[in-house]
Parts: C-alpha cells; structure tokens; sequence
C-alpha cells in the first residue's frame, strides 16, 4: 500500500487522566503461566489487552492522551469558539423548526440505504437546491461528509482506472474490480484533512503527497507520472491553519496533464466565496466539469451530513459504485430538513460569510497582537501555535479558566511541535466575546508554560 502523512484532524475537548492501569507494565500479564485466559492472553506473549495498556501508557508520556468531555446545552457557560458552528445556527428557530417538520412527515430515520428506501423527495430537494446554489451540475447526499469524500476519491479511481482493463476484456463490469490498482495516480496535499487520506489508502492507487500548497510539485507528480488516469484531492480550506488552498494553479495543474480535481469544501463551504458557496466557486470553478467538491452539512449548516457536487457522469459513477453510498443508511429526515433551512438562511443572510471572515481577522489580530504565531485568516478558523502538546492542553484550561471555550490540536492532527489552540469565528460574535477572547490568550501567554510544566510535574500528564 502506497504511504501517506498523518491527516489532520480534531482533537476531542478535554484530555484524560492517565489510567492506573495505563502505567503498569504490561508484560507482566503476557508472561505469567498457565492457560490463556478470557483476556487472551497466551504464555510468554503479551495479550492483547496488555499491548493496548503499554500503547496508552506511550501516548501518556507523551501527552497524547485524549478523553471526552459531555458538555451542557450551554456549552458550560463558556463562549463556545470551539465547534465549526462557523455561521451560529445551531439553535436557529428556522433550523430546530425544518428537522421538526421533516421528523413528523417521514419519521425520525430514513429507514434504508439510499438505493432501497433511503430517499425520499426531501433529499431530492436538498440534492437540487445544494447544486442550485453551488452552480454545480448536480449533488448527491450522504449521511457523512468523511463518508463522501471516501466515495468520490475511491469510486472515481476505480472507474477511471478500469476503462483501458474493461476495453482489453471487451465487455464492461466484468473487469472492474472495484478498485484502482495501478492505473490510477492520486496526488494529495500533505496537510489534507483525515477523510481525504483514508481515501487514498481505500483507494490501491499510487498516491503522491506533496509539499503544502505547493502547486508546482503538484504540476510534476501529473507530468512524470506512468498512469494514464490522475485524481488531485485537495481540502479549499484547511482544518487547522485555516489557510485557502491554491484552488486556480491547482485546477490549471490538473486540466493541463488530463487530471480530475477534487475539493473538499467542508470549512470553506458557507463562509468563502460570494454568499458562501465555498472556495471552489470564489475561484471561479464551480462550473468546470473537471472540478468535483466536497461539501459538509455539520459545520456552517449546523447539521450532519454531506454532499458530492459534480456532473451527471460523477454523480452516476457514485450512485453505481460508491461504497460508502451503497451500504449506508441515507441522511436522517431530521437532518435532511435542517440542512434544507439552513441553506434558505444562507441564501436569505448572504453577509453571514463576510462578518465571519471579518470576526476571524479580529481573532487573529487578538493573537498577533499579544505575540501568538498564527496567520491570517481566509475563512473563519485561526490557529494559535504553542508548540508541545502539554503546553496546548494547559492553554487550553487556562482559556476555559477564562470563560472561553476553545480546540486544542495535538499529533497526529498538527505536526510534532505545531500542537496549537484552533479559535473558530461566528458572524453574532460581539466586542465584548473579543474582550473574553484577549483575556484569555492574554493569560495563556503568561501562564501556560508554567501550567504545563507544574502538570506534568505532578504526574497528572495530559
């Protein structure tokens, strides 16, 4: 299998404490005697429990230990910069009212995959007035935008890697594997978010990550290549730094050397581009044939969910062969409406995507101003790079200490030393939520070394 880097990714909201028995050894287990017990564990070797004990115990050292933390309808009383709540409707009355409404007309599941009973005419109204106001040939929904951009990556280079093998054969499904094998190159950006990777892997290809952003390295991965077939997949903004890709270079790139150009929308879709229609759009793309997006329904539409954006011969293709299409169960009803008011709000609100990105330029100027390495915004995620992890975490408490409730990103989700506090913008943010905001960096740039240091001191690691 072809390697990729670690993707990026979140980091759950509060870290645990280590185990007692995280920290015990666990070959003592593994090499007492006797019969392997219910545990399955074997003389002379480790059993498994013991192996995932001594893996926790490493991640503690580390300070990689992660938890959950069940929040409160309120999200404790802290001023909540911590969810992709990017455009602040998950509580909107229209939205709450459009999941009720579909609830009582269709029930609370969609009762089957999408091939068998899972759509309804409400994911075929999502599905049109997704690609009405994208400008997109056509949608196709799914219950997960990690699902989808699983099917797009895996689908396509499986089908585009199997016309010169159906040819051969003379005849069509036949051949097809349901996989790329080695007809296909995948070129993938090195900060690429979780979803996009695993997809790659899913999909046999030969994969080429590159450089970050790096658009003539791209450009020679698709020149030097021996497939005839190529995919570049790409996240529009990316989870963490918050940065906009080179979408323009990209798509020349790929178009130049026979290519499909792949997007995933999810942090840029509401809040880039004229009204938030995303980056692709911005860029001028969105009606380009050889252009596919990715859009996500639980960040600035506040629900769940996801949706491909493409032509009619991508959306068939997915229909046909995609995986994680096929064999799941459709978008719940309840989102499914949400998603369908929340887009009626965009479509009405369409300053909602400029206040946010101006809301995450008075974030990061906050951070700049008291020292912070970040950098400018182009969406409505900013990152506060603190460097270890202990260091983040400890931030991280010394922000809630302060009323504010923010993400901490540690490895394999940042690169080792770039662990970083993530702030995410909302339009209704108020001076006095800065206010709380500067306070609170204010403090972690005084303290959270010492915080960090005096933890890990007393053995209670992050």
């Amino acid at each position: 299998m072809p390697e990729t880097r670690p993707a990026q990714g979140g980091d759950p909201p509060q870290p645990r404490a280590a185990d007692a028995a995280a920290g015990s050894s666990g070959g003592s287990a593994g090499s007492s005697g006797g019969s392997a017990g219910s545990s399955g564990e074997v003389p002379g070797r480790a059993g498994p429990l013991a192996r995932l004990r001594d893996a926790a115990a490493a991640r503690d050292r580390a300070g990689l230990r992660r938890g959950l933390h069940a929040r409160s309808p309120d999200h404790d009383g802290l001023l909540d910069l911590a969810s992709n709540d990017y455009l602040g409707l998950s509580r909107n009355p229209g939205l709450i009212e459009g999941a009720v409404a579909a609830v009582r007309a269709w029930g609370v599941g969609a009762t089957g995959s999408r091939l068998v009973s899972g759509t309804t005419t409400l994911h075929a109204e999502l599905e049109s007035t997704l690609a009405r106001f994208c400008e997109a040939p056509g949608a196709l929904v799914f219950s997960s935008g990690y699902l989808a951009n699983l099917a797009v990556v895996t689908a396509l280079a499986a089908a585009l890697g199997s016309g010169k093998r159906a040819a051969a054969a003379g005849c069509g499904c036949g051949s097809f594997r349901g996989h790329a094998g080695t007809s296909v190159l995948v070129v993938s950006d090195e900060h690429n978010h979780a979803s996009l990777i695993d997809a790659c892997r899913l999909s046999r290809a030969r994969v080429a990550v590159t450089a970050h952003g790096d658009v003539a390295a791209v450009e020679k991965a698709l020149a030097t290549r021996d497939e005839e077939a190529a995919i570049v997949v790409t996240d529009a903004v990316f989870s963490v730094a918050g940065d906009l890709a080179p979408l323009t270079g990209l798509h020349a790139a790929a178009r130049a050397h026979g290519a499909l150009l792949v997007v995933d929308e999810a942090h840029a879709f509401g809040v880039v581009g004229e009204g938030g229609r995303g980056g692709v759009h911005a860029a001028g793309l969105a009606t380009e044939p050889d252009v596919v997006r990715t859009v996500t329904l639980s960040k600035s539409l506040a629900g769940q969910g996801g949706a491909v954006l493409g032509t009619a011969e991508v959306i068939e293709t997915l229909i046909d062969t995609g995986r994680s299409f096929i064999f799941d169960t459709g978008l719940a009803p309840a989102c499914t409406g949400a998603a369908l008011a929340a887009l009626g709000v965009l479509m009405a609100s369409p300053w909602l995507a400029d206040r946010t990105r101006q809301r995450a330029c008075r974030l990061a100027d906050i951070a700049t101003d008291l020292g912070f390495e970040t950098i400018r915004p182009e969406a409505a995620v900013v990152s506060v790079v603190l460097g270890a992890p202990a260091t983040a975490v400890a931030a991280r408490q010394l922000c809630a200490d302060h009323g504010l409730a923010v993400a901490c990103f540690r490895p394999p989700s940042v690169p080792e030393g770039r662990s970083c506090l993530r702030l995410a913008a909302r339009p209704d943010l108020a001076d006095a939520d800065l206010e709380t905001v500067g306070l609170a960096l204010a403090a972690v740039r005084a303290h959270a070394p010492q915080a960090a240091a005096a933890s890990q001191e007393g053995g209670d690691r992050p």
